[in-house]
């Protein structure tokens, strides 16, 4: 499967790992082309986060795995885009 896009809910630790630590860890993955990691709340013992990661062939199993060998946890993948080409949203109206 062809993954290009995902939207994932992550956790880390305030201390460990730095944004940049996580990033390292992503950043090695195949098939990562570019990534966001946007901080969305903090509070006194973690810290949640967005991360989009996009690319081509995205191994999911193995991204996975580093997030969470870099000391974060994976709540959940809230967006996925797969196939030859992106696919944006498109909000119906109502």
């Amino acid at each position: 499967m062809n993954i290009r896009r995902l939207l994932l809910d992550v956790d880390k630790a305030v201390a460990r790992p730095t944004l940049l630590e996580l990033s390292a860890a992503i950043e090695k993955i195949q098939g990562v082309e570019g990534f966001n990691i946007t901080v969305t709340e903090i509070d006194i013992e973690t810290v949640g986060t967005e991360v989009t990661i996009e690319g081509t062939n995205i191994q999911f199993e193995e991204l996975v795995k580093a997030i969470e060998k870099s000391g974060c946890v994976v709540h959940s993948v809230d967006q996925i885009a797969v196939g030859e080409r992106l696919v944006e949203r498109v909000s119906r109206g109502r």
